[in-house]
């Protein structure tokens, strides 16, 4: 094998040599006794089937010791004292020593030697036992050695004479078994070894291996069948329903077909409000949701389903479904597209030409004026024109007086089409006065609403686009979360067309009229906005982060009313009257920012409670409707203690509290304070230890919970 073979010898001084030769005789305790092996140089060869492997001592020497010197692995012209120290030098080396010519040889590896047990084919042993006479008959090659009396065991071509051995065992049963299954069309019998089960799915079982053959012809059939599983069935139909959000009888049919396991499609007139003229046509004008449907057929509404289930006549009716395909003519999948502009249906010709006229100025604006980076303030401000730009841009264009083109230009800055780049005020004729279009904003391009280019369409009222928000985030909810609204399934909610149709509405809160949004509703519009926020940054940006939260609650934005708002601004500066982040030194809005206007008068400690930001410790997803939003924000309230927002431990005198308290404690309170408030929301129970524990006039510890930033998925 190219390499030396020495003879390992005990290494001794030179005066106690012939004690340690004397001791040769005695085979080393480790050494399991082998035959010797063959004097060097080469020779034949003989591995019969039931020796193995192993070389046989060659004619004439078996049985007995070579006659040589006990250091006849030495090299020649070498002392025993100078063999002594080139063996050492050897073992140093790493050189693998063997035993002298007459002491027993290690045996070769288990596994080498050609496994018997296993019997092979007729055909296949006939040739090789051939292919192993020709081997006896082959001389071995041996590579030189110091030890020309010394013997390899050629581990490498053993080995690879196994695997191959095995292989060849291997893909020989696996082609006659498949060959077999191509000629058989019978079933197998209950002695052969492959398994057939009713998709045509093959296993063929060996020693320690496991094949497994899907024909043709099954999978082709599998593909075939695209229908549904339901009941131990295949349904190649579709159930479909038309229902509508917070309809308690849609949510009685929507559980029922999700505890059957029974695929369905459900068709909310809420967010899909075309599809109410062909409800109209198929249930007749005075049809009330739920109406459900097997195919084009319609079955009814949640009395009829019931009907039906307790007589066992639902199920027939599906069953009847797995042979047949769903029509054209039956209710369609809701597939993409944008809602229908009611207003627009009903507007006059004077509204549509205004709208025109507006958006046609500045389509013209955009090309002509000169827009450009200007350094002012000592900053360099970028994609800019200054008033008297405008103003001129105007008078050419509409040939009208000046002072009608700063009205057109006020005109434009309320409705978002521009605004001043540091946002000092609506419109002035001027050259220090600088503006910009909103899509030439660099921070624009950033915003999650912001598809390539603004909405040039007649804004839409701001409450108009908020309750039409609000139902499309309840028929998701309803669709694609849990029953107790604490888990989501971001995935589904991604790929939904109700998510899509919600991505093209906040679209038009690009160019908004907040100010236009009334008092009483502006809570309202900003607790839903900043839950749907919430769902899309999960989707857009991820889960925030426990360490990092600053992608999910600050970079990722809306533009509405042409300002920017994320989370923390919703939060912070609308909903908390422009409070302090926790850990912040600085104001979400400051003294001249025109969002101050829609902020809240005071703060509310309650918001708290109503504002979910996609984690495990945060309050349930909500959204909420104009009826009564103070005694929906209480009910929220106790829901949230009710579930692990509070525990009190009445031996260690000790109440723990969730750490929304703790952040924003501002908004509650000193310490008593907030225990006094808190009973108002607690169930009974939790309201009685407590009590006790404020009466008593002991002290009273106050820990705060750890908070799960894990994502509520």
């Amino acid at each position: 094998m190219g390499e030396e073979t020495l003879v390992a010898m005990p290494l001794a001084p030179h005066h106690h040599h012939h004690h340690h030769q004397a001791r040769l005789d005695t085979p080393p305790h480790h050494l399991a006794p082998t035959p010797p092996p063959p004097p060097s140089g080469p020779i034949a060869a003989d591995k019969g089937e039931e020796e193995g492997d192993h070389h046989r001592p060659a004619e004439g020497v078996a049985g007995e010791p070579p006659a040589q010197a006990p250091r006849s692995g030495t090299p020649p012209g070498l002392a025993a004292e100078d063999g002594d120290v080139y063996y050492a030098r050897k073992m140093l080396q790493g050189v693998v020593l063997r035993p002298p010519p007459h002491l027993p040889q290690p045996e070769a590896p288990p596994g080498l030697a050609r496994a018997h047990s296993t019997p092979a084919p007729h055909d296949y042993a006939a040739e090789e036992k051939e292919e192993e006479e020709q081997q006896q008959k082959r001389p071995v090659e041996r590579s030189a050695s110091a030890n020309s009396a010394g013997t390899i065991v050629d581990d490498v071509v053993s080995i690879g004479r196994f695997f191959r051995d095995r292989r060849d065992v291997l893909s020989s049963a696996i082609t006659r078994r498949i060959s077999s299954l191509k000629e058989s069309s019978s079933p197998p019998s209950a002695k052969a070894a492959a398994v057939v089960d009713t998709y045509g799915v093959q296993e063929i079982h060996l020693p320690n291996v496991k094949v497994t053959v899907r024909l043709k012809d099954a999978i082709a059939a599998e593909d075939d069948d695209v229908g549904y599983s339901f009941l131990g069935g295949r349904i190649k139909g579709r159930v479909s329903f038309f229902s509508r959000s917070g309809c308690r009888d849609c949510a009685a049919v929507r559980a029922f077909f999700r505890q059957s396991g029974l695929p369905y499609v459900e068709i909310n007139l809420d967010v899909f409000p075309e599809r109410e003229a062909e409800l109209a046509s198929r249930a007749g004008a005075a049809a009330r949701v739920p109406q459900i449907f097997l195919n084009e057929k319609l079955l009814g509404g949640l009395v009829v389903l019931n009907s039906l289930r307790n007589s066992g006549e639902f199920e027939r009716r599906v069953r009847d479904l797995a042979g047949r395909r769903c029509p054209d003519s039956a209710p369609r999948v809701p597939v993409y597209g944008f809602d229908v502009d009611e207003a627009a249906a009903g507007g006059g010709k004077g509204e549509e030409a205004a709208e025109d006229a507006m958006v046609g100025i500045v389509r013209v604006l955009r090309h002509r004026l000169p827009i450009q980076d200007r350094f002012v303030r000592v900053k360099l401000v970028k994609n800019c024109f200054s008033g008297t730009d405008m103003v001129d841009g105007i008078v050419n264009h509409l040939d009208c007086s000046r002072k009608k083109a700063v009205e057109i230009g006020k005109e434009l800055a309320r409705k978002h089409f521009i605004h001043h780049v540091f946002r000092e005020n609506d419109f002035e004729d001027g050259t220090q006065n600088l503006y910009r279009f909103l899509e030439h904003d660099p921070a624009v391009p950033k915003y999650d609403n912001f598809r390539g280019s603004t909405n040039d369409g007649e804004p839409k009222p701001a409450a108009a686009v908020g309750q039409r928000m609000t139902r499309i985030m309840l028929a998701i909810l309803e669709a694609y979360a849990s029953d107790d609204r604490r888990h989501l399934d971001y995935s589904r909610i991604a790929a939904s067309e109700e998510f899509r149709r919600y991505a093209n509405l906040v679209q038009e809160l690009q160019r908004a009229d907040m100010t236009q949004l009334p008092a009483e509703e502006r809570l309202l519009f900003f607790l839903n906005l900043h839950n749907a926020m919430a769902i899309h940054a999960v989707i857009r940006v991820g889960q925030p982060g426990a360490v990092d939260r600053r992608p999910f609650f600050s970079d990722f934005q809306y533009v509405v009313g042409g300002h920017p708002y994320s989370l923390a601004a919703i939060r912070n500066g609308i909903l908390r009257a422009n409070r302090r982040q926790p850990y912040t030194l600085a104001k979400p809005f400051g003294s001249s920012d025109r969002r101050l206007e829609l902020a809240q008068r005071r703060a509310n400690p309650l918001v708290h409670f109503a504002l979910c930001d996609a984690t495990r410790s945060s309050p349930i997803v909500r959204f909420y409707t104009t009826q009564g939003v103070e005694p929906a924000l209480r009910h929220a309230a106790r829901e949230f203690f009710l579930h692990g927002g509070v525990e009190i431990d009445l031996e260690s005198r000790t109440v723990n509290l969730t750490r929304i308290i703790k952040w924003y404690s501002a908004d509650f309170g000193k310490d008593r304070d907030i225990l006094r408030w808190l009973l108002n929301y607690l169930d009974p129970t939790k309201a009685g230890l407590l009590t006790h524990l404020l009466n008593d006039g002991g002290p009273i510890n106050i820990s705060y919970m750890n908070y799960d930033w894990s994502l509520n998925v």
